[in-house]
Parts: structure tokens; C-alpha cells; sequence
């Protein structure tokens, strides 16, 4: 099959990537040097880019199981289309008529897709004791906050295009960092609503969401939903406590005095929920690599918790899963050097080898967590998305 590549690049327009011309793939040797000689040399060119979370595992030396997908590949497309309208327009690399019908046929009228009995791989029950058990280790004080996730999967899928998952999530829940990779061995599709990281020009920006209230069904029911996520000390609590761990992880990278929070708790609303999301911007210093950005600021404190190392391992002991790609990143480095990462949340993987079809969902945990409502908020996070697809076993 031929390698398909899609990122949202503004509220109007998509790049889209066809092919492979030239790729990095970073392995467990965590060849940095050669990750920025990969950029470097490939500067002027597009380049997408797909990060394991358990490359952050990595990164903050804890052990993990042996990973099915890449840890990071980045990649610079055949050919390169900017797709806005009902057109794409191609950018960079080489023209032809299957390449331009390929970007094209992303936004066009999906084939059926058969229905998909999904199953959460941790029952209720069992939800609730790990929950409280993380409630304990925060009373302890051996965390702070924690990012708790449940993988939602489906087994014996025969997919050879996730397009058509793409195309129906997109239509149902239009998101500002929706995204779709398509390979041999593997596929994934995001709606996802959260940036990870942005560089732009000596600017780093990250807005991490915490704090989710579901979708009223009336305006007032909404309305309501607003002031009862705003005035949650729980939901804000969250989200201070990732900021506070964001500005250090940008402090690493920053000139002196630079880290700036320049919204803290703002509430935004996407079709299935409101979100509280804050945006921690800082001026980088001069001569800093995109591997000294990865390696002070992934993974992401949004779905990590603090602190961070920490808070990884406690949740790599109680989830049972490996995240791989859920989690992690998807993005673009543009030609001048600047990038746009989001965070892999609100996202199907497909493996090809397996045939299996996860959705990862999770949610902070603090001691103000009430461990009902936190399996409930994982419903309202994902269960429209699945329900697109077929119907889900919790």
C-alpha cells in the first residue's frame, strides 16, 4: 500500500503526505545525534512525525515491555499537499495522478464499515479498585496526580484503509489537532482536541487539557455543565497542578524569566465535551534542538502526572497495557524549523500484524478523584467516538 499522512495545519486547511521518499526511525539506542541530523540535513522539506509514549519511558529511564511499533518516526512524504476546501494543492515533492487522487479521496464519502463490538480490557470492578488503590499511593504522598488509562479494544479487525474511520470521526467531532497515519504494519486515526508542543519562531507554546465536564443536552443543561467544570476545585486543581509541572519542563529549554502562563483553566468547548485547557508559552534559548525538546518535555504532563517519573510508573504498574502510540504524538516539522505536536488522546490504532483496534482513555487522579465519576468521565470522553463504530462493553 502507499503510505497516507494527514494533520490538521489550521482551522481552514490540511497537510497531507503521500509516500515515502526518506525516513528516521529512533530505536531503543535513542540515537539523538542522528534524529537532528535527520531534521537538519532535511530542512526547507515537510516532514511528518509519530511518537511512542514509550519513548518517554525511555527518556526517563524506567523499564518497559519490548514495543510492537516504532518508538519515533519521522518521515518527509513522496509528495506533499495542502488540502484546503475541497482541493489539495501540492506543495513539495512530485506530482502525479494517483498521489493527488490519494490526498483527495481522505475527505471523500466512506465505504461501510462493520460493525465493531469493542471491549474495555478492565471491567468496572476492577477500574475502581486500581483507582483507589492510586488514591492511596497519593496519600502516601508517592504522587501528586497521576494519569490513569484504560485501553478499549477490539480483536480480528480486517482493515485495509483506517480512511473511512477518519473520515466519520471528522464529520462527527471536527477537532483542532485531528490527524491520520496510514502504513504496511500500522494505522491510526485522531480526533484529537490537544496540542502538545508548538515552536514557532524562538516561541515554545504547550496547552495541556485537564478537566472535562460532558456536553449538556439543552442550552441550559450546557450552560450549567460551564459553571459546574469552572468552579470545580477538583477539575482546577488538575489542571495547576500540569501547568506547574509544564513550566518546569519549559524552564530547561527557556531564556532566563521567559516561561509564561497566558491562560490558565480556560474553558473550551468541543462537540462532546468542555475542556479546561491552559497555554504555558516561554522564548527558547538560542541553538536548541527539536531532541533537547523531546527529551525535557515528553512525555507530555498531561498524561503523565506529577511527578513525572513517578507518576509514570505507578501507571505503568496498574494499567496492564503498553501505550504505545496512544499517548504519544503526531505532528509536523515545517520547512523553517518550526513544528506543531499534538497529543494522541481520542485516537484509533490498528496493527496490522494483530489485527486489533484500540482506543486508549484515561483521566488525572488526585485525591479529590472519586473513582465512579473518573470511569464515568472515560465514557464521556470516548464513548461517542466508539459508538460511531459499533457498540462498547464496559
Amino acid at each position: 500500500m502507499i503510505e497516507r499522512a494527514l494533520f490538521r495545519n489550521s482551522e481552514t486547511s490540511f497537510l497531507i503526505g503521500i509516500g515515502c521518499e526518506s525516513e528516521f526511525v529512533l530505536n531503543a539506542d535513542l540515537n539523538w545525534n542522528a534524529l537532528d541530523e535527520f531534521i537538519d540535513v532535511h530542512k526547507g522539506k515537510t516532514l511528518f512525525t509519530v511518537i511512542n509514549y514509550q519513548l518517554g519511558l525511555d527518556i526517563l529511564t524506567i523499564q518497559r515491555n519490548p514495543n510492537q511499533l516504532p518508538l519515533m518516526r519521522v518521515w518527509i512524504p513522496e509528495s506533499t499537499f495542502l488540502y484546503e476546501g475541497v482541493n489539495a494543492y501540492l506543495l513539495e515533492g512530485e506530482y502525479n495522478e494517483l498521489n493527488h487522487q490519494l490526498a483527495e479521496e481522505l475527505f471523500e464519502t466512506t465505504e461501510e464499515i462493520s460493525a465493531i463490538q469493542w471491549t474495555a480490557k478492565i471491567d468496572r470492578k476492577n477500574y475502581l479498585e486500581r483507582v483507589n488503590k492510586l488514591k492511596e499511593h497519593i496519600q502516601l504522598g508517592d504522587v501528586y496526580e497521576l494519569n490513569f488509562c484504560q485501553s478499549i479494544e477490539s480483536q480480528s479487525v480486517e482493515l485495509t484503509s483506517i480512511q473511512p474511520f477518519f473520515k466519520r470521526m471528522w464529520d462527527a467531532n471536527p477537532t483542532p489537532f485531528a490527524g491520520l497515519v496510514e502504513t504496511e504494519n500500522w494505522m491510526l486515526a485522531s480526533a484529537s482536541p490537544e496540542r502538545f508542543i508548538q515552536k514557532k519562531g524562538s516561541k515554545l507554546i504547550s496547552q495541556p487539557i485537564k478537566g472535562t465536564a460532558p456536553r449538556g443536552k439543552t442550552e441550559y443543561e450546557d450552560q450549567e455543565n460551564i459553571q459546574g467544570l469552572e468552579s470545580s476545585k477538583k477539575e482546577r486543581a488538575e489542571n495547576v497542578m500540569i501547568v506547574d509541572l509544564v513550566r518546569n519542563d519549559l524552564s530547561r529549554l527557556a531564556t532566563k524569566g521567559s516561561v509564561n502562563v497566558d491562560e490558565l483553566c480556560k474553558t473550551y468547548t468541543f462537540p462532546t465535551v468542555h475542556q479546561l485547557i491552559s497555554t504555558i508559552s516561554c522564548e527558547l534559548r538560542e541553538e536548541v534542538t527539536f531532541s533537547e525538546i523531546l527529551k525535557a518535555t515528553f512525555p507530555m504532563g498531561s498524561m503523565t502526572g506529577a511527578p513525572k517519573k513517578a507518576a509514570v510508573e505507578l501507571a505503568q504498574k496498574y494499567e496492564g497495557f503498553s501505550r504505545e502510540f496512544y499517548s504519544g504524538s503526531l505532528g509536523v516539522i515545517y520547512p523553517n524549523g518550526d513544528f506543531d505536536l499534538n497529543v494522541l488522546i481520542r485516537t484509533l490504532v490498528y496493527n496490522q500484524e494483530s489485527k486489533k483496534i484500540s482506543c486508549g482513555v484515561g483521566g488525572a487522579i488526585t485525591i479529590l478523584s472519586d473513582a465512579e465519576a473518573e470511569y464515568e468521565e472515560c465514557k464521556v470522553k470516548v464513548g461517542k467516538i466508539l459508538s460511531l463504530f459499533g457498540s462498547c462493553q464496559w
